[in-house]
């Protein structure tokens, strides 16, 4: 297949990215190598940001639609109380909320808005496993495993939008520098009623957290761990896994014994990097791929979609032109590298004063002066809204 722009995974910067792109009559091949969106290894949050972004698109309604839900609020529950993190009401209207929302839904909106356009194409169940180059070691394109057999996909741009182990990235020798996290998540599902909170519930303890997620008939859990500690927590067995969900959650006691084998539990390893350099010729890498995002404050959605659209923005009428050139590709690492090394450094500082002050703790764990600064100062509450629900650098179309 010979398109303009290849873009290689179909998670929220390829999508909208390709979406962008094909409404400014760019030709598109998406490629994403499972049959459909639904997994769970995807965050949940969809942001002021991305719904203002979504509301410029024509697509308000439809988003409002989805089995989703507002969270005005951000709290955190520590033994020695309840505490407000960040109060979204502060934001601009109308989207001064938080909308919680499995993530496939949220993809199979913006894949079915881009199929309506002609330049767009999906292929699904098709996943790239090297790239191509021509005699002077340029990118044009991928080779890929497709359900009938290998697939080549020739494009003039190949956009690298497959994840934190990404097999472009791998294929061009990129190696992102790596800043550790205290942390691993384990994810799983519980039951859940209607008389449970809604939204998002942050527990944390003495040597874990538990954030819960509401997704209406159940919840879907991230269980923070240290860092490397799945083989302790698989040695010590599920009874001492559930036994330990109830004492952070009392409500979730009855409910944890739902967790009847280890095939119930998966392992996220969580890490947080970035690359210095996001392209090569013929090639540029955004999201997951150019910089690996901690799950604290759950923003790894919003900055993927803002880097998509920057890209969109700053790419597109040169690539419908056909006027690019290779040092236009830093154009998007320029204007996306500041909130992506702020966004960092604010997720590292709490990994370390947070979480890795939570995990290491063999008693009760206090909320941290901070926090309870945000308490006697209800305006900052704002500002941490606007960190995780805005992002340090917003883009627009």
């Amino acid at each position: 297949m010979d398109t303009q722009v290849c873009v290689v995974g179909g998670g929220p910067a390829g999508l909208m990215l390709s979406l962008l792109l094909a409404r400014q009559g760019v030709g598109v091949v998406l490629l994403e190598k499972h049959a459909d969106f639904l997994r769970d290894f995807r965050g949940d949050t969809i942001h002021p940001s991305t719904l203002d972004l979504l509301a410029q698109l024509g697509l308000e309604e439809r988003i409002q639609a989805l089995p989703g839900r507002h969270e005005r609020a951000m709290t955190a529950t520590f033994d020695d109380g309840t505490f407000a993190m960040a109060d979204f009401t502060r934001l601009p209207k109308p989207h001064n909320y938080l909308m919680f929302l499995p993530q496939w839904d949220f993809l199979d909106l913006l894949a079915a808005e881009a199929a309506t356009l002609p330049e767009f194409t999906l292929l699904r169940s098709t996943e790239a496993v090297d790239v191509l180059r021509d005699a002077a070691g340029t990118v044009v394109g991928v080779a890929a495993s497709g359900p009938d057999g290998p697939v080549e996909i020739r494009a003039g741009l190949t956009v690298a939008c497959d994840g934190r182990f990404s097999v472009v990235r791998d294929r061009l020798g990129l190696v992102p520098r790596e800043f550790g996290a205290p942390m691993d998540v384990l994810w799983f599902r519980l039951p859940r009623t209607e008389a449970d909170h809604t939204g998002l519930d942050i527990r944390v303890g003495s040597g874990a957290l538990l954030l819960t997620i509401d997704r209406h008939d159940y919840f879907q859990c991230a269980y923070v761990i240290p860092k490397g500690g799945y083989d302790q927590v698989r040695a010590e067995g599920l009874d001492r896994l559930r036994a330990r969900i109830a004492a952070l959650v009392p409500d979730l006691a009855g409910r944890a014994g739902e967790l009847a084998d280890w095939d119930q539990v998966k392992l996220l390893t969580v890490r947080v990097n970035r690359l210095d350099r996001w392209h090569a010729p013929g090639v540029l890498c955004i999201g997951d791929a150019a910089h690996a995002m901690s799950p604290v404050g759950g923003v790894g959605v919003n900055l993927a979609v803002q880097d998509a659209v920057a890209t969109a923005r700053l790419l597109g009428p040169k690539l419908k032109a056909g006027t690019l050139t290779t040092a236009d590709l830093d154009l998007v690492r320029r204007r996306r590298r500041f909130p992506t090394v702020v966004t960092q450094r604010v997720q590292r500082v709490a990994q370390s004063r947070v979480i890795g002050t939570a995990l290491r703790a063999d008693g009760p764990v206090n909320a941290p002066a901070a926090v309870r600064l945000l308490q006697h100062l209800p305006f900052l509450q704002g500002l941490t809204a606007r960190m995780v629900g805005i992002g340090a650098r917003p883009e627009s179309l």
